[in-house]
């Protein structure tokens, strides 16, 4: 299987001005993540596209109010791309959406918590990812800091898929991968800071939070682990999801967030790995129900773990790199696991699989990507380094 080279896109300037700029350079990409999601969230809810572009209007009062630069941002991605700013606000809060659909559904008001329901439908709203962290020892000879993931999501949304560099002076100067139309999802900065992402899943009602994507966005601008680590901790999302935090440094942690508060895990030893089940701790509010979104994930986790012990062993930082794609290529549970494959038969508005795997050096800067399966591509340096333009940490 062949996988078309990702689209990368550098924008510039104040916000609306390098919205308007991603949105001229991903039109295209724009209009198909569109018309993806108003079949598949339609389908889903029963809802037409105009009923859910016009119901994501009430988180725009607290995006507005916690990140106005990034509702900015869109207007301008909307302006570029010929799309309204509804649509866009969509495809950057699709998982709250579909959340707080289901908690409607269920009746249970803003502070209820849902019925347990399918893995499928659980899984609708939640990105299914394998995280890791590496430093010192960990990461053999070179002992540099290496952060990354593979991505899982829904596989026609691997046509969406995008590489952005931001520049934003004064702010740091940002590199992530996103599906297209969207302000944050994972990626790294050059103040030497790197955010990973994986859904968690649960029910915590329909109360209004933060949607992920701003959140994300908003630990990537800040220019100091200290600030960054902050913005996970004090900011209250929608949906629960895990968030992987690193630095230039060689410090780690990874924090389980969710409306109600937080669990968080210290490296073992310089590795952290981790999947879409709680791992700290279970939440209170799911004590006795509780079920992983993605049953894999149970699966993934030890599997990961064995294979990036393994990097230890590595005399260089290629070598290194090496054996983290063997270790996020393991097929373990095939078509399902750690690199995953579309599961054959299976509704294609449903499909699953790995979008792309990244792999960034934050001690050298260099930002490594294989789009689609690591399986069958190699990791490819991306043409700008972390550490080249404003914002850049000695």
């Amino acid at each position: 299987m062949t996988t078309p080279p990702i689209r990368l896109v550098e924008i510039s300037g104040p916000p609306r001005e390098r919205g308007r700029q991603y949105g001229e350079a991903a039109r295209d990409l724009i209009e198909l993540a569109i018309a993806y999601y108003s079949e598949a969230l339609g389908v889903q809810t029963a809802m037409s596209w105009p009923e859910i572009t016009a119901s994501v209007r009430k988180w725009l009062p607290l995006c507005e109010e916690q990140a106005p630069h990034l509702v900015e941002e869109m207007r301008g991605i909307a302006e570029g791309a010929g799309a309204t700013f509804e649509e866009i606000l969509t495809l950057n809060l699709r998982g709250e959406f579909v959340h707080n659909h289901r908690a409607q559904r269920a009746g249970h008001g803003a502070q209820g918590l849902l019925a347990v329901e399918s893995d499928d439908e659980e899984r609708a709203s939640v990105d299914g990812c394998t995280s890791f962290f590496l430093t010192g020892a960990a990461s053999g000879a070179s002992g540099h800091t290496l952060v990354g993931q593979n991505w899982d999501w829904r596989t026609r949304t691997a046509e969406t898929t995008m590489v952005l560099r931001i520049v934003q002076d004064p702010l740091p100067t940002l590199v992530m991968q996103v599906e297209a139309g969207q302000v944050g999802r994972h990626g790294a900065n050059s103040a030497g800071i790197a955010l990973n992402a994986n859904g968690l899943g649960g029910a915590f009602g329909s109360e209004l939070g933060l949607p992920q994507t701003l959140i994300r966005r908003l630990v990537l601008d800040r220019s100091d682990i200290a600030s960054a680590l902050k913005v996970l901790v004090k900011t209250r999302p929608h949906i629960a999801s895990n968030a992987l935090l690193a630095d230039r440094s060689g410090y780690g942690i990874d924090l389980e967030t969710t409306p109600h508060g937080i669990d968080w895990i210290y490296p073992d030893a310089g590795m952290i790995a981790h999947t879409n089940h709680y791992q700290a701790s279970v939440p209170p509010q799911l004590a006795g129900h509780y079920r992983p979104a993605s049953s894999d994930s149970l699966l993934r986790l030890p599997r990961v773990s064995d294979g990036l012990r393994r990097v230890a062993e590595a005399t260089s930082a290629g070598e290194a790199r090496e054996l983290v794609r063997t270790a996020m290529s393991d097929h373990l549970g095939f078509p399902e696991g750690v690199c995953t494959h579309p599961v054959p038969g299976v509704d294609p508005l449903k499909q699953w699989s790995t979008l792309l795997s990244s792999c960034v050096d934050l001690t050298s800067g260099e930002y490594y990507v294989a789009a689609g399966f690591p399986c069958e591509t190699p990791y490819a340096r991306l043409p700008w380094n972390l550490y080249d333009g404003p914002g850049a940490r000695d």
